[in-house]
């Protein structure tokens, strides 16, 4: 938790945020990760300083176990001081202690967003999906949780100003950005009138900058005409010569007959494999989602 001091900008998480969301289709099937179109509503996290704190808290965390599907979970809310944000104990269950710090006494308004993060690990430690370190598989979480529809409010709890700043979780504002508008072309779900902060909406359209530009690379049609010109010299480089690899590239070609190009789907993130002829229709093999490509 960032209390003040410095925030980070950027996407310097990009590449784990998008092992994420591949780590994420492929534990729990697409099919399951599409059930998750509807995001939480801000009446159902609603929680004022006139509210009362530990029944308040006490009903977000339900909230949050009834839209991540955990329905023999309970949720046992305190606040106390400590260096982090809030922690959770992950053990068998079905009881799992939260702590939150006790700055949320005075900023409930960001309860939601802490829980969104916590019980979310909760979800991840029962379908048994975890990084290998402490850092990746804090932004795992918060990838996560932004993507299945509890994590505009971890974006919505960043706030900045000339003398004072919070953001909550590992990700940067953009990196929340990002995902969030990943979400919002895959689900056709906007979340941006529902951001308080005045942070955050910013923050969310540089990600939807980056989120299109995705799905605007070669070979795929909708390719800027830079990216096509730079794509067909490369392409006549090996059909003449063999495969090459350029650098930066968002592909690569691969020796075949025909030969093939493949890219990261901008789904999911999967690699797509398909032969040198043409205009083609290809489908993820992960997410299923089907990507017109002149290849």
């Amino acid at each position: 938790m960032v209390n003040g001091g410095p925030v980070e900008h950027g996407f310097p998480h990009l590449e784990t945020v998008r092992t994420s969301l591949t780590a994420l289709y492929r534990r729990l099937s697409p099919q399951t990760v599409r059930s998750f179109s509807t995001s939480v509503l801000p009446s159902d996290v609603a929680f004022d300083d006139g509210d009362d704190l530990f029944p308040g808290a006490q009903r977000i965390a339900r909230e949050m176990v009834r839209h991540y599907r955990l329905p023999d979970a309970r949720m046992i809310v305190s606040f106390r001081e400590m260096p982090q944000a809030a922690e959770v104990e992950l053990a068998s269950g079905p009881e799992y202690f939260i702590g939150l710090n006790d700055r949320f006494r005075g900023h409930r308004r960001d309860v939601g967003a802490a829980l969104a993060h916590e019980v979310m690990h909760v979800f991840l430690h029962r379908v048994g999906l975890r990084f290998a370190t402490t850092r990746d598989d804090e932004i795992l979480t918060d990838t996560a949780a932004a993507y299945l529809g509890a994590g505009w409010l971890l974006l919505d709890a960043f706030r900045e100003d000339g003398v004072s700043s919070q953001k909550l979780g590992y990700l940067t504002p953009e990196e929340y950005g990002y995902v969030l508008a990943k979400r919002a072309l895959a689900f056709d779900e906007d979340p941006s009138p529902w951001f308080t902060s005045p942070q955050a909406y910013p923050a969310y359209t540089r990600g939807l900058t980056l989120a299109r530009q995705d799905e605007r690379r070669p070979p795929l049609v909708s390719a800027g005409w830079a990216g096509r010109r730079r794509y067909a010299r490369d392409r006549r480089e090996t059909l003449a010569h063999g495969p090459v690899r350029p650098a930066g590239a968002p592909y690569a070609f691969e020796a075949g007959d025909p030969p093939r190009v493949s890219f990261a789907c901008p789904t999911c993130f999967q690699r797509i494999r398909v032969p040198l002829r043409g205009r083609v229709r290809a489908r993820c093999g992960l997410c299923g989602v089907v990507q017109d490509c002149d290849t």
